[in-house]
């Protein structure tokens, strides 16, 4: 177990202004997707060549995912699927799903766990859009709280999330804030589902070291002891674009009856931290590039 002082990815701040994220949100929603994606060329070939650190580690990434040397339109076709979930990110918030064709798969066992009176969270990762766990709510009839990191991409996360409804915006709850716990915990104590991404440390938070892709990764700790401490299952979420306007949210269940009495907290953490390792890989396998952490993931150490 360890907590770097500085995790690796807050180095890796977003480029661009606010001025023109502003201007591409005004552009998507006025001129629809189909216009806008075409600016999604030259954007994508402008940071593919002078990028480098992201360019080195996506391929380091897809020839571990793919499992041979990524060519240049792997590395083409990384950037604009994470370009286009950016762009799509707008439709979102701004509660556009209908535009998409959006199939959710294990919906109904999530339905039969919360029968039970408990709320859920739901485990996520930097793969494909977590923004999509929005649409459980309008379609599906479930409330859905999401806990966000924003420091990293702030120009994206303010201008993108002006456009949210006060509704929606209630349930966005910041991570790192002094109510954040208590926020989470009410939230679940009302049976409703929290979603929170669990593939990134901020630094100061209490990490475990599992094994991904056959090497040593940094993992927090914090949501598997927040489903620890507080006795609510944990399902993995991954809402994965496959192309055009498609997307799939996998709703898997992952520990549904979280209990460490009969073992040490620290090591049940580093057990089921591995096994979501273990998932998240798979998911990656399934959709490579759909993966979005655009740094050195396998390295512990700050920048």
């Amino acid at each position: 177990m360890n907590a770097p002082s500085k995790a690796p990815w807050l180095g890796h701040r977003e480029r661009g202004s606010r001025s023109a994220t502003r201007f591409m949100t005004w552009l998507a929603l006025r001129c629809g997707r189909r216009g806008t994606s075409l600016l999604l060329y030259p954007i994508c070939a402008y940071f593919l060549v002078f990028s480098p650190r992201v360019r080195s580690s996506s391929r380091q990434y897809l020839a571990l995912a793919l499992g041979r040397t990524p060519r240049f339109t792997d590395l083409w076709r990384h950037y604009f699927t994470f370009a286009t979930t950016v762009l799509d990110r707008v439709y979102f918030v701004d509660g556009r799903f209908g535009r998409f064709d959006i199939e959710v798969r294990g919906l109904e066992r999530l339905r039969r766990t919360l029968a039970k009176g408990r709320g859920c969270l739901l485990l996520g990762a930097h793969l494909g859009s977590f923004e999509l766990l929005r649409t459980l709510s309008p379609e599906h009839r479930l409330s859905v709280n999401t806990v966000m990191y924003e420091e990293n991409a702030a120009n994206i996360t303010e201008v993108v999330n002006a456009q949210l409804a006060p509704a929606l915006r209630e349930r966005v709850i910041v991570s790192g804030e002094a109510d954040t716990m208590l926020r989470i915990a009410e939230c679940l104590s009302r049976g409703e589902l929290v979603g929170m991404l669990g593939d990134r440390s901020a630094g100061s938070d209490k990490t475990v070291t599992c094994r991904f892709f056959g090497r040593d990764a940094v993992f927090p700790q914090g949501p598997l002891r927040l489903a620890l401490c507080l006795r609510v299952p944990v399902y993995l979420v991954a809402g994965l674009y496959e192309g055009g306007k498609h997307y799939v949210i996998h709703l898997e269940p992952f520990c549904e009856e979280p209990n460490a009495e009969r073992a040490e907290p620290t090591a049940w953490t580093r057990e089921w931290a591995q096994r979501y390792a273990e998932r998240l890989e798979h998911f990656c396998r399934l959709a490579p590039y759909n993966w979005f952490n655009f740094y050195d993931f396998w390295s512990s150490s700050p920048r």
